[in-house]
């Protein structure tokens, strides 16, 4: 899907001034698959890595799976502040 469909607001835009329908479009045109059971639960796959991200009250928040030295896992998270673009680029580029 690309994002020009989407209508969402400029990639400059912080991420808070996104509702939410325009933010669960974007994860899914970023590839990423939502949990049935836990909505705010999402999960992406690449070639190089997979990770599972959550939307919480605050911020993104994502686990690197097995990413990590001995394949420890990798947690990181993002404010709402933050504007799509620079999210985008610090989750989606991988760990």
């Amino acid at each position: 899907m690309a994002l020009d469909n989407l209508d969402l607001p400029s990639p400059e835009t912080p991420l808070y001034n996104h509702t939410l329908p325009k933010i669960e479009a974007w994860l899914r045109s970023q590839g990423c698959q939502q949990d049935s059971k836990e909505l705010n639960a999402w999960f992406v796959q690449t070639p190089t890595w997979k990770a599972q991200l959550w939307l919480d009250v605050e911020q993104i928040s994502v686990r690197y799976i097995e990413a990590g030295v001995e394949n420890q896992d990798i947690q990181r998270s993002f404010k709402y502040s933050l504007s799509r673009q620079d999210i985008e680029e610090a989750v989606f580029t991988g760990p």
